[in-house]
């Protein structure tokens, strides 16, 4: 679960997606989109972007955590790779995203998505790079 003192407010591209971060740990984040008609592409599912974007998310919230608030960790995807795997069908895309391994300054994870009814949509693995902490700075 989410520590109260740990939720950010969403960002512009979030508020448009409409998806929320709903547990956020050490090395861990998971992430649920609601299945609503403007994430969908001109066949009426969704689009593979929005899949890259949770999973990119997900596991960039992940790699990031510092338990915190006033002190953020900021990163950067150095690269993601994403394999599409089957249709959502249910009514919520959960996607998280784990830590796996890198060192002080490039980190490794993996990430998946999956419908509410458990179907695994897609997968990902990413390389991202720690930019720096931001201990102290105003962010509101």
């Amino acid at each position: 679960m989410l520590d109260p003192s740990l939720k950010e407010e969403p960002y512009p591209f979030q508020t448009v997606l409409g998806f929320a971060v709903l547990d956020w740990s050490d090395g861990y984040c998971r992430l649920e989109q609601p299945m609503v008609p403007h994430i969908n592409n001109r066949n009426g599912i969704p689009h593979g972007g929005l899949h890259a974007t949770l999973l990119d998310t997900a596991m960039g919230y992940a790699v990031c955590y510092t338990g915190d608030p006033d002190d953020r960790q900021t990163g950067m995807t150095l690269s993601l790779n994403v394999q599409y795997l089957a249709v959502a069908k249910g009514k919520t895309l959960i996607a998280e995203g784990r830590r796996t391994g890198g060192g002080r300054t490039n980190v490794f994870t993996e990430g998946e998505i999956r419908d509410e009814t458990g179907n695994l949509i897609a997968t990902a693995t990413a390389v991202f790079r720690l930019r720096g902490r931001t201990k102290g700075l105003n962010h509101g």
